[in-house]
C-alpha cells in the first residue's frame, strides 16, 4: 500500500482547526477538535472495526474530533501507519496492536507527544500508550443463558477469529452461559485463524451444523449466513445483527467503543497521560455493552431469568467469569 493510499483511503475528515500543543500539555481553546486517526487493520465493515469506526464518526459529528483514518491495514505496513499520522499532528490515535504489540510500544516511544489507544491482549506502556480489550462478555454470557434453554439437539456452537485472550474469554461466556441453565449441553468451538473472513466463518458455522449444532454464537461475520442458510437460529456480537437476519439472529452480545473512546479524548484534553487500561469504560454496568435480543423467541422463563442476571450484572452484584485460556 503506497503512502497516499494508506493515509486516503476512504478517509472522512470532520471540518475544524486542530491546536498545534502538545497533546500533553492543557489545550489553550477547548473548544477546538481534537486530530485523532483511526488505523483498521480490517475493513470498517468488519464488526469490531465498524464499532470503533461508528463511534470515531459519531465524535466528528459532534464537532469534538477531526477523524481520518485508514481501513485494511496489514501488519507490515501497520507501524509506518502509526508514524505517518503521528508525523501529521494527529494527536490521538486510536487502532489495534494484536498483531504488532511490540512494534506499537516502540512507534509510541518515538512520538512521546502523540497519545496512542490501541486494542491489545497487553498491557499500557509509558505515558501515551494506552490500551483496550473488547468485553462484551457479559452480553454473551447472557446470551448463552437464552441458547441453552432454546436448544433442542443439546449442542451449541460458537465460531471464533484468532484464539487471543479477549475472543477466548467471550466464546466461554457464552459457554458458560449456556451451562449456567443447561449442564448437559455440548459446546462446539472453531477458530477461523484470521479476523475477517465471512466465507470461512460460514464454512466453519456449517460443519458445527453438521456435527448437530442447532444455534451458533458468531464471534466473526458470516457466521450468521451458515445458519440462515441451514434455517437455524444464531447470536451476533459487537453490533446489531438482527437487521440485517431477522429470522436468524435473535440475540447479540453489543460492545459499544463511545465510553472508551470519550475517556480517552478527555484525558488527552486535560493534558493526562493515556497510558493506562482503558478496557473498563466497555463494561455492561459502565453502558459500554449490553445484550439486545428479540423477545419472545425463547421461553418466557429463560427470558425472565436472563433479565434477572442482566440486573444483577449492571448493579454489580454478579460478575461474568473472566476465562481467557483458550476454549476446548
Amino acid at each position: 500500500m503506497t503512502k497516499d493510499m494508506l493515509i486516503s483511503r476512504r478517509a472522512v475528515i470532520a471540518s475544524g482547526i486542530a491546536l498545534g500543543v502538545s497533546s500533553f500539555a492543557p489545550r489553550a481553546r477547548a473548544a477546538a477538535p481534537l486530530k485523532v486517526a483511526g488505523i483498521h487493520a480490517s475493513p470498517v465493515e468488519n464488526a469490531w472495526n465498524s464499532c470503533l469506526h461508528k463511534a470515531l464518526q459519531d465524535a466528528a459529528k459532534d464537532g469534538v474530533i477531526e477523524y481520518v483514518f485508514s481501513e485494511g491495514v496489514s501488519g507490515t505496513d501497520y507501524p509506518r501507519a502509526m508514524r505517518e499520522y503521528a508525523e501529521q499532528g494527529n494527536k490521538l490515535i486510536i487502532g489495534e496492536a494484536y498483531a504488532v504489540e511490540k512494534e506499537a510500544r516502540q512507534v509510541a516511544a518515538d512520538y512521546p507527544d502523540t497519545a496512542f489507544v490501541l486494542g491489545s491482549s497487553g498491557e499500557q506502556a509509558g505515558d501515551n500508550f494506552g490500551v483496550f480489550g473488547t468485553w462484551n462478555h457479559d452480553g454473551a454470557y447472557l446470551a448463552g443463558m437464552l441458547a441453552g434453554k432454546m436448544t433442542k439437539s443439546n449442542v451449541v456452537g460458537s465460531v471464533g477469529a484468532i484464539p487471543i485472550p479477549e475472543v477466548n474469554m467471550l466464546i466461554n461466556a457464552f459457554a458458560a452461559g449456556v451451562k449456567a441453565v443447561n449442564p448437559d449441553a455440548k459446546h462446539l468451538v472453531s477458530f477461523i485463524g484470521t479476523f475477517f473472513d465471512p466465507p470461512k466463518a460460514r464454512e466453519a458455522g456449517l460443519a458445527q451444523i453438521d456435527a448437530g449444532a442447532d444455534i451458533l454464537f458468531g464471534e466473526r461475520i458470516g457466521t450468521a449466513d451458515a445458519a440462515k442458510e441451514r434455517g437455524i437460529r444464531s447470536i451476533g456480537s459487537l453490533i446489531d445483527y438482527t437487521p440485517r437476519y431477522p429470522d436468524t439472529v435473535f440475540a447479540n452480545a453489543m460492545w459499544y467503543f463511545r465510553p472508551i473512546l470519550n475517556a480517552a479524548i478527555a484525558d488527552v484534553a486535560a493534558g493526562k497521560p493515556v497510558g493506562r487500561n482503558y478496557t473498563s469504560y466497555g463494561l455492561m454496568k459502565e453502558g459500554g455493552s449490553d445484550i439486545v435480543f428479540v423477545k419472545g423467541v425463547a421461553p418466557a422463563e429463560a427470558e425472565a431469568a436472563m433479565e434477572a442476571k442482566r440486573a444483577e450484572i449492571k448493579a454489580g452484584t454478579f460478575e461474568v467469569p473472566k476465562m481467557m485460556d483458550e476454549p476446548k
